[in-house]
């Protein structure tokens, strides 16, 4: 009996094996027109708003939309209070989405001479993002200036550390008062670095700039202290080894490496 039936069976199976995969086939098809139609919430003008008006918490409210028409441009309710304050450039009507790009950067307008502290100079030099630390700089951060350079007596290149503790006033057109969110994205590098330096450190950062190339060092915004004897190296310190392994035993002693679950971190010893 089971014989004659068994190409009733296998077809059954068939079938719902069909079934199910087309089955699948659809989900699959529903979840991929849904993706990137999940509700986010945004920031909306709660009223028309005219151009140049300056924005009060009043005059914004929230809305959800579709994550796939939500950019980093788009202003989000975690930020809202970056941009009350702030006068817009574009007039509004009820219901639009409020972007980055509408308002009026006061604090990255301002004048970067407000900065400058009396009988101080600022001065700027090329930064890549090889010679600022992969980037990692930004205004208020303290930094020593290395130069690299040929010596004319020996005719050997020479690294030398330049100043020492100077102050970051600005990255680019971003001081550390700026309202960074308020920044277009393409607009937050920098390929320029303006330093606070006196007069004659001014002298002698333009001439450094054209002999050879200048790189930036970072220092704990705690570390404030000078060191008396000023960094130098050629290539006949590096080839002999000798400085290296004197700054590797002084670097044990300032540098702790603290081992721990797998991870290493290091701390500088007061």
């Amino acid at each position: 009996m089971l014989k004659g039936k068994t190409p009733l069976v296998v077809a059954l199976v068939l079938g719902l094996l069909a079934g199910i995969v087309a089955y699948s086939a659809i989900k699959k098809k529903e979840a991929d027109v849904r993706r990137g139609w999940n509700l986010v919430p945004v920031v909306v003008a709660a009223q028309d708003i005219p151009e140049g008006s300056v924005i009060s918490f009043e005059m914004i409210s929230q809305r959800s939309v579709p994550e796939q028409f939500v950019t980093s441009s788009v202003v989000k309710p975690d930020s809202a209070n970056y941009v009350v304050n702030q006068k817009v450039l574009v007039p509004l009507q009820a219901g639009d989405p409020l972007l980055w790009s509408q308002f009026e950067t006061t604090k990255a307008a301002e004048r970067l001479s407000t900065k400058v502290q009396k009988k101080g100079r600022a001065v700027t030099i090329e930064a890549k993002s090889t010679t600022s630390v992969g980037g990692w700089i930004r205004p208020n951060d303290h930094v020593d200036v290395i130069g690299t350079f040929r010596d004319p007596q020996t005719d050997e290149s020479v690294a030398v550390t330049l100043l020492q503790n100077v102050i970051v006033l600005a990255t680019g057109k971003i001081t550390g008062t700026t309202n960074v969110n308020l920044i277009p994205e393409n607009q937050r590098d920098y390929t320029n670095i303006s330093l606070l330096v006196i007069p004659e450190e001014a002298e002698i950062l333009v001439l450094a700039s054209e002999l050879g190339n200048l790189t930036l060092s970072l220092r704990n915004e705690d570390d404030v202290d000078l060191i008396e004897e000023r960094g130098r190296a050629t290539i006949s310190t590096l080839l002999s080894g000798e400085r290296t392994r004197v700054l590797e035993q002084k670097r044990r002693e300032i540098i702790q490496i603290i081992k721990g679950a797998g991870e290493k971190s290091a701390t500088v010893q007061p």
